[in-house]
């Protein structure tokens, strides 16, 4: 069966903030200068903000910029940021420091980022952008001199067996002057073309973490609508960078969640069990007690920072939001940064296209969005921050002094930019490090893996080609199993990766590929690189309602 063809000028690859962003501004200036623009957002998950999951305390910096009225256009950001804490935690106690210049959030806003999202969908709706949730961007269409044409979505009905089934359905080709990538944080799309138009060259490798994030209803009398709360120290050792964070928001819910940067060291470390056992501290704990739990996701972020920013165009195309690693990791903000990237984007990609730089039967590159990017406060917010996180490859102590001389004495205008390593290739082997002994769920305050991924509604048709692949399928045994005990049982979050058969001499992989919540996690920490997350069929996944 031959796919259909859709043609736009532009199509967007992802709902999230950085291409809702790029579509409504795009829209924007079509109104403004009366230069009609067909616009196109193509979403993985079930609906826009399904696949949305972050903290999130919002520095409203962009969306001032895109809607300056956005309180009279109801957008959901509802609780104004209150009181900062920052906190040192020890197996017993907690210590408060005070809040680092990067983390006051004054002005800021608690929101779910998901719900933000979901409105501003419906803002680019009404102008005119079409948006395709539950389609899945499976592959980058090229032009026959290797500029991209635009994207097919994915077939629907292609059983385990890699064949069609009685309910085959072809994807379909979305063709555009430009595609804008903006998938997020390890786009699987993103990562091939930073393969095939060597955009990293030059630049540090990409680091990341990993955060787990559940939303609680908790008792009246410990919610305190604003508050802010960030830790760092324990349960993770001096050698593992990471940190949580408690937000209150309105309706008795707090959001909390616990980041672990995923160079870490230790094969047995669970970042998922590490969460677990935060919530135990007796400064914590007192929050949750008479709570319930309602909501459970985690998903990956782009650690790097401004050394890490890899070439943001090729022939036809440009990487927007965190596909190009736009996160301030000090601030612990991504998505203000996000949507002004698609801002720019849009209005380079505008001119380029009013002026009839587009009009040719290939693929332009449009270069005037990286120039535009390094002129924008994003680049000079991202150029100050750029040597906190590396520092802490250190460890804890060097790196919060580092961090301290950074802020205070250097004020970001050091004369040297710190490095990164790759993440797959920090783990130490099995036989150097100490096991860790996690306290079993009491079903309360902390869950298993299982119970949790229940709650985030994650489902995937299940006769379909597994999209966890191996490149290799000796290495799980011969490499990860041998050296290293097997990490993937322990850093992915969602129990998809087992080891079946050890205790009758045939150890295997088994991939529980129905749990996946399309975190990334596999994909970047796997210490050969083995593992390749590609896109499963559109509309499966996690469906987070308020996350």
């Amino acid at each position: 069966m031959q796919r259909d063809v859709m043609e736009y000028d532009v199509v967007i690859v992802g709902g999230g903030p950085a291409g809702l962003g790029a579509a409504i501004r795009l829209k924007q200036l079509a109104v403004e200068q009366a230069h009609e623009v067909s616009v196109c957002i193509v979403e993985k998950g079930s609906e826009v903000g399904a696949h949305i999951l972050s903290g999130a305390v919002l520095e409203p910096r962009a969306l001032n910029e895109l809607f300056p009225d956005w309180k009279e256009r109801g957008a959901p950001l509802n609780t104004e940021a209150g009181e900062d804490q920052f906190l040192f935690l020890t197996g017993k106690k907690a210590l408060r420091l005070p809040t680092p210049p990067q983390m006051n959030n004054h002005g800021n806003y608690i929101i779910s980022l998901g719900n933000l999202c979901r409105w501003l969908a419906a803002q680019a709706e009404a102008m005119g952008v079409e948006i395709y949730p539950g389609f899945a961007a499976a592959e980058v269409l090229y032009h026959g001199d290797g500029s991209v044409r635009g994207i097919a979505t994915g077939d629907m009905g292609i059983g385990e067996d890699g064949k069609p089934t009685a309910n085959h359905q072809p994807g379909v080709e979305l063709v555009a002057k430009q595609t804008l990538f903006a998938e997020g944080c390890r786009g699987s799309l993103s990562k091939t073309l930073m393969e095939k138009f060597d955009l990293r060259k030059g630049v540090e490798p990409q680091t990341y973490g990993i955060g787990i994030k559940e939303l609680w209803e908790v008792a009246p009398e410990n919610h305190a609508p604003g508050r802010i709360v960030h830790t760092v120290g324990w349960p993770l050792d001096t050698r593992t960078y990471g940190g949580s964070f408690l937000y209150h928001l309105e309706d008795n819910q707090v959001a909390v969640g616990f980041v672990v940067g995923l160079d870490y060291e230790n094969p047995y470390l669970s970042p998922f069990d590490e969460f677990q056992r935060f919530k135990l501290h007796p400064s914590i704990r007192p929050t949750f007690e008479g709570g319930r739990r309602i909501a459970y996701g985690a998903r990956a972020l782009s650690e790097g920072g401004f050394q890490s920013i890899p070439k943001l165009t090729f022939p036809g195309g440009l990487l927007i939001g965190d596909s190009a690693g736009f996160l301030n990791v000090p601030k612990i903000k991504g998505s203000h940064t996000g949507m002004k990237s698609g801002m720019v984007a849009a209005e380079a990609v505008f001119e380029a296209m009013s002026s009839g730089r587009l009009d040719g039967e290939t693929g332009v590159e449009v270069e005037e969005y990286a120039e535009a990017m390094r002129k924008s406060w994003v680049w000079k917010e991202l150029k100050r921050q750029r040597n906190i996180r590396p520092a802490f490859r250190w460890g804890l102590w060097a790196g919060v002094l580092y961090s301290a001389l950074e802020t205070y004495i250097f004020r970001g205008l050091a004369p040297w930019t710190l490095g990164h390593h790759a993440d797959n290739k920090s783990l130490k082997l099995a036989a150097e490090c100490t096991k860790i002994d996690y306290p079993v769920p009491d079903g309360k305050i902390t869950f298993d893996k299982l119970s949790s991924v229940f709650l985030s509604s994650t489902n995937h048709e299940e006769n379909q080609p597994a999209h966890l692949t191996l490149k290799d399928q000796t290495v799980p045994i011969e490499v990860n199993l041998k050296l290293y005990d097997a990490p993937e049982q322990r850093y992915c979050p969602a129990g998809v990766y087992e080891i079946l058969g050890q205790e009758e001499g045939n150890p295997h992989l088994q991939i529980n590929a129905q749990n996946c919540v399309h975190c990334k996690t596999c994909d970047i920490k796997d210490p050969t690189q083995n593992i390749n997350w590609v896109v499963p069929e559109g509309g499966g996944g996690p469906n987070y309602p308020n996350m």
